[in-house]
């Protein structure tokens, strides 16, 4: 019968990598995830959840970490904030987990990392909550150094956005967001860089999620005679409210956030009602590690990894367990000291799946540094748990999500310091 290791003295005393009794191959170890599986978020939430799981499956594939099988406990936090800290807790005090992977939405992400995960000394890893909150949290000492996250933040979302429109000569943009750190930081990040470009932004109206109607909001929108709308959103609210904007007269000069890159946005609300949209979502840089991933989830569910938060998700998963087996045992601290020492520095290349992982365990016994590329490229975690990286800009043609445009990481802070000046 499986046993969950607890975090206990002797456990950590006896389980160094390659030094495990045979005895113990049964041993199992939680890694947990929250997500929202269900609400607003159902339309990726599931996939993303699935990334986390398939980076799970290759690991125990591959021998599993440190001889022990690892247990992937996925929970749903409906969208609610306190759904999403009782789940937490559940993984941490019951299933005693020393990882959780999640949340999605930055207001669920936040009351989890200081509430739960912190107190606790577990490592948290978020795939998909970008919100600039967490870094001063971290830069103001509140992390204990156990928050990471494997995308970048809003700030150079905004002014990719407001470059976009800025090409595409929009002179009065209304802005609809969700009323949550993510859609007050991206809004916030975009007016000011659009306004820095020399355009006007009409006007910001905010809206609580899960509502029958939007027309109170699309109709404050509205006002000001705006040229185009910068839409952030979730993707079933996205829907509502875009359809009742295009009813309401609206302009179909759009500009859509990265969490509306889903296909089921797109058939709520219509293909044809698209065609000039554009939306940004976080891109990968091109090589072997991302190839490995896109070629193992088209393996697996027999279509391309199109979708937010796939290959993050996968990333923080994989750079997780990673870490652990350099720790030699699942404890939330060894964890966090060793994230760095396998995703930065001279050591051997690992990239994603079985093989990888497996050469990674190998060098690991062996004493032998390695460094990880994922699923997203190369990864590097600056001191408060950030990460940089390239966008994609995707559009709707023949009815389907299309990429339309890559921006690299110089591309990026090239725009950022246009803007700062």
């Amino acid at each position: 019968m499986k046993k969950h290791l607890l975090l206990s003295g002797t456990f950590g005393l006896g389980l160094m990598a390659g030094a495990l009794p045979a005895a113990a191959q049964s041993c199992e170890i939680p890694v947990g995830s929250v997500l929202s599986i269900t609400g607003s978020m159902a339309a990726i939430g599931k996939a993303i959840g699935d990334a986390g799981q398939l980076a799970v499956d290759q690991f125990n594939e591959a021998g599993g970490v440190a001889g022990c099988k690892v247990k992937y406990i996925l929970r749903d936090d409906q969208g609610s904030p306190n759904v999403g800290v009782d789940a937490a807790k559940t993984l941490v005090e019951i299933e005693k987990a020393p990882v959780v992977l999640g949340a999605i939405q930055s207001g669920v992400t936040m009351p989890i990392l200081t509430s739960v995960t912190v107190p606790a000394k577990v490592v948290q890893i978020s795939c998909c909550s970008s919100a600039p909150t967490f870094t001063q949290l971290a830069r103001d000492g509140g992390t204990g150094g156990y928050w990471f996250r494997t995308l970048p933040t809003d700030r150079p979302q905004g002014v990719v956005m407001a470059n976009i429109a800025k090409t595409k000569g929009y002179k009065k943009i209304a802005i609809i967001h969700v009323n949550s750190d993510y859609g007050v930081s991206l809004a916030r990040s975009f007016k000011a860089s659009f306004e820095k470009l020399g355009g006007a932004v009409t006007g910001v109206t905010p809206y609580n999620q899960e509502q029958a109607s939007y027309r109170a909001e699309v109709n404050a929108a509205l006002q000001g005679d705006p040229d185009s709308l910068f839409l952030i959103a979730f993707p079933a609210d996205g829907a509502t409210a875009l359809r009742e904007w295009i009813s309401f007269g609206g302009s179909q000069n759009l500009l859509l956030s990265n969490s509306l890159r889903a296909d089921e946005f797109v058939k709520s609300v219509g293909a044809q009602y698209l065609t000039k949209a554009q939306g940004i979502d976080n891109a990968q840089t091109e090589g072997l590690s991302v190839d490995a991933f896109n070629k193992a989830w088209t393996a697996k569910f027999g279509k391309a990894p199109n979708g937010p938060g796939l290959h993050t998700m996968y990333d923080a998963a994989a750079v997780a367990l990673l870490a652990m087996e350099k720790a030699g045992k699942p404890d939330g601290t060894a964890i966090r000291d060793n994230i760095r020492a396998i995703t930065t520095g001279d050591g051997e290349v690992i990239y994603p799946g079985p093989e990888g992982f497996r050469k990674a365990k190998e060098l690991i016994k062996a004493g032998k540094a390695i460094r990880y590329e994922g699923a997203t490229g190369p990864i590097s975690f600056d001191p408060q748990g950030d990460v940089t990286g390239p966008y994609l800009i995707w559009g709707v043609g023949d009815g389907k999500l299309t990429v339309v445009d890559k921006w690299d990481k110089k591309r990026v802070a090239d725009a950022i310091t246009q803007i700062d000046k």
